[in-house]
């Protein structure tokens, strides 16, 4: 006879993994996004899209940090990967996982540009996802502490040992021996080569709910979790090519920053009774989740689409320079000659500004030396950058301040 216990321990604890029959206002949703996202950042030229995708990453990384708890800011992310760690060693360690985290998403998107990107919610990548983060960590990073034990976590490895078991809040995961097959159940459910495009979209927020609810590592599953969904996305076909990112809705809700563990665990709510499908978990649930997670990606689209529409970053490039004390006027058309053409040679200044040769290298320097114009290599071609001083005029609204 099955146990309850059996029932409990049972990769099919996860049921319902995915909406086979959405409801019409998640579908709607679903269509929304793919649309919205189709159109973000599509008058940018490809090298300034490039850019700006650095610029995203270091975004989503001070998100997925506040989520954790860990405020970030901006200029620490940007200076630590530049390799100026911080000499307090708790500031440190939060500046090597933002580091990482910028590091494995600029991977991650290297690997789609590229068609490499393998099964996002394949255990080999989500335990390379693992491994990365945590690549180089100092053994305090790694030490994991409770009432009752206290380890240092093997990275990319599954949670296996008695003393790996946890409680989430009021959720109690699977037993640690069990996560080997919960995990591979994961993959079986979530694999893409099976779905069609509507059923990859519809299936991020689920994967990213019941990955969280295994729990698979003994830390850093969060972290994972939204790595995973953003590979998920750009596979999925409404990535648009890292110009935006989930973590800052979940960080920021809808209504309130409390959204997001609300209805994480609201999604964890037990089957309620026959209406509520066949699965052990309740599928109405899980419908609220996926609904909400839809709908707080299609607000980070439309929000991206309007800082980064081409008009009105031209116009925030030229409000910048009427408000320096530093740059020329004749700097606004060497901002919109890199907007429009994504890079220019830095011999074309003086044909650019009207200026004379000279001058209108003072007035490249200046914009150089600021860190707005800049080129891979010292005589190269210039294209746009974006320093954290600056982010406040540019892109304003993208951190609570900046």
């Amino acid at each position: 006879m099955t146990s309850a216990k059996d029932i409990i321990e049972a990769p099919t604890r996860i049921e319902p993994a995915r909406l086979e029959n959405a409801p019409e206002n998640i579908t709607d949703a679903v269509a929304v996004l793919s649309a919205e996202s189709a159109k973000l950042g599509d008058r940018l030229h490809p090298q300034t899209a490039a850019n700006l995708s650095g610029l995203v990453r270091i975004m989503n990384t001070y998100y997925s940090n506040l989520i954790e708890g860990n405020n970030t800011r901006p200029r620490d992310i940007e200076r630590a990967l530049s390799g100026d760690w911080d000499t307090d060693e708790k500031r440190r360690n939060l500046q090597i996982e933002a580091a990482a985290h910028v590091r494995i998403q600029a991977e991650i998107e290297l690997m789609h540009r590229t068609d490499e990107l393998p099964e996002p919610a394949s255990v080999d990548f989500i335990k390379h996802l693992h491994r990365e983060f945590y690549k180089g960590a100092p053994k305090s990073m790694l030490l994991i502490k409770s009432e009752h034990t206290e380890f240092i976590m093997d990275v990319g490895e599954w949670r296996s040992k008695p003393e790996h078991d946890v409680a989430v809040g009021r959720h109690i995961p699977p037993s640690s021996h069990r996560v080997t097959d919960f995990m591979e159940y994961f993959e079986n459910r979530y694999r893409f080569d099976r779905m069609g495009t509507g059923a990859k979209i519809l299936a991020i927020p689920a994967a990213h709910h019941r990955f969280n609810y295994i729990h698979p590592f003994p830390d850093g599953n969060g972290r994972v979790s939204r790595l995973m969904s953003h590979a998920m996305a750009l596979k999925a076909g409404i990535g648009a090519h890292g110009l935006w990112s989930v973590s800052r809705g979940l960080a920021r809700g809808l209504t309130s920053r409390k959204d997001y563990k609300t209805y994480m665990d609201h999604a964890d709510t037990p089957r309620q009774g026959d209406l509520d499908g066949r699965g052990n978990l309740s599928l109405a649930a899980l419908q609220d989740f996926t609904l909400w997670f839809l709908n707080v990606c299609i607000d980070q689209v439309t929000f991206m689409a309007e800082l980064f529409d081409l008009d009105t970053l031209s116009g925030r490039y030229t409000r910048l320079v009427d408000r320096s004390e530093t740059f020329k006027p004749e700097s606004v058309p060497l901002f919109q000659e890199a907007l429009m053409r994504g890079q220019f040679e830095r011999g074309e200044a003086s044909r650019i500004t009207g200026l004379p040769e000279r001058t209108s290298r003072r007035v490249l320097g200046d914009l150089t030396d600021a860190g707005l114009l800049a080129s891979d290599t010292p005589k190269g071609p210039v294209s746009l950058r974006f320093p954290t001083n600056a982010l406040e005029q540019l892109f304003p609204r993208l951190y609570p301040e900046t």
